[in-house]
């Protein structure tokens, strides 16, 4: 990356932290390390991938043997809702209900509309112009027909937190296995599974400054769950393949600093999107720009801030950024190739010249406030380039 670069697209990706790299760099340094084998360097392998397990059990507060090593967030929604839906599906014939958000990242979505097409009846609950989802939708919609609810922790486009805790509690009263994306809340929001009423919980390495490729999909000691990925016994049989040993050893180095340092990071990146407003609110005038998501605090994540300036498309918002040495997104990164409207500012019922003109911006490790500072001015600067044409 260049040092010239503001990167303000930590939701996208993010770099990875020191300490995460020499994680990785060490246990790859160790040789052979297929943890199936049963030799010494088998064996070696296999203790690393045991001492990884437990201190990310001990940041979730589960057990150990509850967490499946991954490919990735999208792989750990996958598995879940195929995994919870075909298994309650033949526990009980008549759990054919798919309940979800229309917010939710294509991970969950896309599969949620597979499961559809394989005869599921799928329920989209809308959510209102903050991005939440109500409560009473939801309860609503859970019965004794639904197999899986999934509902993400925090929107990956706007920030907003979901009330997971409540609708957990209505699928756990009524029988549903309740599955939480939690990829962006992750190292951000406390995720105490002792006390959380969910069954599966999704993560991914790559948002907490760990590698890209690997992940963690919690599974509730007795949730009905079938492996959907077939080969070897790997992971108690729950996900087959080679674990990636230096992968999940970054991953959950990363992980370990991400909780500690939770209260520190928060405040950082709390500092960068004030400073970020601050700055467009005196460059450009606050009726220039609009702020899409939660406004209160406590109702959304720290680290990210959607911004619409209207009267200005996105895309070429985003190219003029990028040449000026700033990356941020138009939403998910996963879609961020579409002309296509975001279907998360769609969902919240925001006129399209809003949604068409929607950035966000996204804070984290190396990131600090003469960064938001000088983006706000590059950002009027290009404002009223584009305005005088």
């Amino acid at each position: 990356m260049s040092n010239d670069l503001i990167y303000f697209d930590h939701s996208a990706t993010t770099p990875m932290h020191p300490e995460a790299i020499a994680a990785y760099a060490e246990a790859a340094s160790q040789g052979p390390s297929n943890p199936s084998s049963l030799h010494a360097a088998g064996r070696a392998a296999r203790g690393r991938i045991i001492a990884a397990r437990d201190k990310l059990a001990a940041i979730l507060r589960c057990d150990p043997a509850e967490l499946v090593f991954t490919g990735g967030g999208t792989e750990s929604d996958n598995a879940a809702l195929y995994g919870a839906a075909r298994a309650q599906r033949a526990r009980d014939p008549k759990r054919t209900r798919i309940v979800t958000t229309a917010v939710e990242h294509h991970a969950v979505l896309h599969a949620c509309e597979k499961l559809e097409e394989d005869g599921f009846e799928l329920y989209v609950l809308p959510v209102d112009n903050a991005g939440r989802v109500s409560v009473d939708d939801a309860d609503k919609a859970i019965g004794e027909t639904t197999a899986v609810v999934s509902v993400m922790a925090a929107n990956n486009e706007v920030g907003t937190l979901q009330p997971v805790g409540a609708i957990g509690r209505i699928a756990r009263e009524r029988g549903a296995v309740m599955h939480v994306d939690a990829v962006q809340a992750f190292g951000y929001e406390t995720l105490d599974l002792r006390e959380m009423p969910v069954d599966l919980l999704s993560l991914s390495a790559h948002k907490v400054n760990g590698p890209q490729g690997v992940g963690a999909l919690f599974i509730r000691k007795g949730a009905p769950f079938e492996a959907t990925q077939r080969g070897g016994s790997q992971e108690r049989g729950r996900r087959a393949g080679t674990e990636n040993v230096a992968g999940i050893a970054a991953f959950v180095r990363a992980a370990e600093l991400a909780a500690e340092e939770r209260e520190e990071r928060r405040a950082h990146v709390r500092a960068m999107r004030e400073a970020l407003l601050d700055g467009l609110a005196e460059q450009l005038g606050a009726d220039a720009f609009a702020v899409n998501g939660a406004e209160e605090e406590s109702m959304r994540v720290p680290h990210i801030l959607n911004v619409s300036f209207l009267g200005l498309s996105n895309e070429t918002m985003l190219m003029n950024l990028d040449l000026a040495g700033v990356a941020a997104s138009a939403g998910s990164a996963c879609t961020a190739g579409s002309l296509q409207p975001s279907h998360v500012l769609t969902a919240m019922g925001l006129a399209e010249e809003r949604c068409r003109s929607a950035i966000r911006f996204s804070f984290g490790l190396g990131n600090n406030i003469a960064e938001a500072e000088k983006t706000a001015k590059i950002i009027a600067t290009i404002a009223k380039r584009l305005r005088n044409r």
